[in-house]
This record gives C-alpha cells, structure tokens and sequence, in this order.
C-alpha cells in the first residue's frame, strides 16, 4: 500500500484513512500553510530522545542545498520510505514540498518498492543501509538503476553492503547528520568513478574541530548556531572530512584506549558474518572495561577463527575477549539499534 502527494494539490488531497499516511498528510498540511516551527525528536540512538524545535527557514535551507547537491528538478518522483516522524521522513516531505517532488509514501520496511506498482519509476529516494542491503539481495537492481540519486544514512555502510553498491550506476550516497543539523549536511559518494572514503561539506555548512577532534558545525540549516557532536574527524582538506569514531564509543580496558568502530571496521572485514553486530564493553575486575563483541541471531560465527582473522588488522588489546550472541537486537524508533538497551537486556 502507497500513498501519493502532489505539492500543488495538497488543499485538495482528502485525509487518508491509513494513521501512517494521515501523519506525512497532516505534517505537509501544516508546512503548506506557512506555519513556522515544527517539533521533532532525535532518535535515540546516541542518547535518551529528546524533543528539538526546528524552524521552517531551517528546513527550507536543508532542502535547497540538497537540491542543489543532487540537481533535484520540480516534477520527479520521490519514494518517502523512511519514518516521516523523524527527521530524516519529514525533511525527504519538505524536500517534496520545496522542491516540487511528487512524493509516493510507504510504511517503513525492509522492501519499500514492494508496495508500488512495477511501472512507476522513482527518481530519488533516501534509505537505511538494511533496506538497500534487502533491496540489492533480492536483486532489484532494474528499480534501483532508474533513479537518479540515493541516499543511504542513518547506520554505517557495512564492507558487504558496499561491495554490492558498486554494480549500481546510480549515484549512491552516505549521509552525515543529524536531527539537530536538519538531516544531513556532507555526503559521500560511495560508488563510480567518485567514490572516497571522505565526506564533504554541503554549502553553506562551516565546520570546525574542539580540543577533543570532534566536529562542530554551523549553517543556515543550525540557525547559525555551532552544533557540538561527539564524532571524531579528520580533516584532508578545508571541507573533506573522514569519520574516525565517536568519541563516547571509546573505551578504556586496562589503561588502553580502544576505538570501538575500529574493532567493527575489521570485523566486517574479516567477511565471516552477515549478521548485525557491535563492538561493547562489560565490566571487568582487572581490565575495568572489558571489549566484548555483540552478534545478533543464532551462533554461527566461529570465535577462534575470527580471532585469527582479526590478529593482522588489529593491536593485541583490541582483539574481543568474548562474543555473545543475541537473539534479537533491540532498535529505536527509527530502526536504528540501540546498543546499550541491548546490552543491559540481553547481557548484563
């Protein structure tokens, strides 16, 4: 089941019977009638959820330099696949309102072109990596190659997942942001002949770094207020920046300091599982902090021969000492996982 919204006609478009679709209905109702703040809650993942007031000119100023970024033209078809309840659903709304985009809303699933007829050709989409990991393993290939942009945030592109990208023609690209940022505001190219391991700044966005190396931003989109995050980067040049880890995802085990996505990185490396995973920590008498290694399903990776894999990508102290299997993770509102819930649940 879809939902279709055409800016020009939304006073006349009738309330959908479906709570979902009446939610994107309400929402672009009230953005076509000038109001000028709106309420939203970040996701979670990071922290507990709180509510953040955003303003129309910042919503406004997102979606034009990402028209610009991606040539979005008045009239092309965009899939609103993602929870129009947070900020990356509601800003792919007000790009289809600024921008003139017809927008055809789904429910947020593992396979948003499951519900849309097989002839309709979208044009731009924005997606979790597990919905165009799905959408790439059950070959839909043909659906992905008519569009002319996508955008993957939201968790990190996976080794597997990025390999697979690249027999797409299509432009992909990883997105940088936040609900304070107003969705994203640096991409990544992530296949083609401009793909990097970096990602640069839209414009209009200054950036700077705090003693720590963690990112400040500041634009139009922040209403020209500096946005402290907790992500460590390093700048290649004035607006190319790399992620190297957040800075409270780094634990310290015996006196050493241990960056958590390094340990992820080199697990997905090692290519022995398709399952979601993260690296953690558990309390520990002698080491303070234990590294331990988290893998959603059932047992099926063989802990000794990851550790073999993993002894040339990373120092002794940075080997998991354990490997626990959940059957479930646990997941915010957004799909995003929340590991600590999971941990403390599952584990502890």
């Amino acid at each position: 089941m879809f939902y279709t919204l055409v800016p020009q006609h939304i006073f006349e478009t009738p309330a959908p019977e479906d709570a979902y679709f009446r939610q994107a209905w309400e929402f672009c109702r009230l953005y076509a009638s000038g109001q000028e703040t709106f309420v939203l809650h970040t996701s979670g993942s990071t922290g507990t959820p709180k509510p953040i007031t955003l303003t129309r000119a910042q919503m406004q100023a997102s979606a034009r330099v990402t028209q610009r970024a991606l040539d979005l033209r008045a009239g092309q078809q965009a899939l609103v696949c993602l929870n129009v309840g947070y900020i990356a659903g509601t800003m792919m709304l007000v790009r289809g309102m600024e921008l003139g985009l017809t927008m055809h809303i789904v429910a947020p699933s593992s396979q948003p072109f499951a519900a849309l007829p097989h002839d309709l050709a979208i044009d731009f989409v924005a997606v979790v990596p597990l919905q165009l990991q799905t959408m790439l393993a059950t070959q839909q290939d043909e659906r992905l190659h008519s569009l002319k942009a996508i955008l993957v945030g939201g968790a990190p592109v996976g080794e597997t997942l990025g390999v697979a990208i690249q027999r797409l023609n299509v432009p992909v690209f990883s997105t940088y942001g936040m609900t304070e940022t107003v969705s994203h505001v640096a991409l990544r190219r992530l296949n083609g002949a401009d793909a990097t391991d970096s990602y640069w700044l839209l414009e209009g966005v200054e950036a700077a770094t705090d003693e720590r190396g963690c990112l400040r931003l500041c634009g139009a989109v922040t209403n020209h207020q500096w946005i402290q995050t907790n992500d460590v980067v390093e700048f290649l040049a004035p607006r190319k920046f790399i992620i190297v880890g957040r800075a409270d995802n780094i634990i310290n085990s015996g006196g050493v300091k241990i960056q958590l996505e390094k340990v992820e990185r080199a697990v997905e490396k090692t290519g022995l599982t398709a399952s979601r995973f993260f690296a953690w920590s558990e309390p520990d008498e002698r080491l303070g902090q234990k590294l331990i290694l988290v893998v959603e399903g059932e047992k099926k990776l063989d802990s000794e021969l990851l550790q073999t894999r993993l002894i040339p990508e990373l120092l002794t102290y940075e080997l998991p000492k354990k490997v626990y299997f959940v059957k479930k993770f646990v997941e915010t509102p957004t799909g995003k996982v929340d590991k600590r819930r999971t941990f403390e649940e599952n584990i502890r």
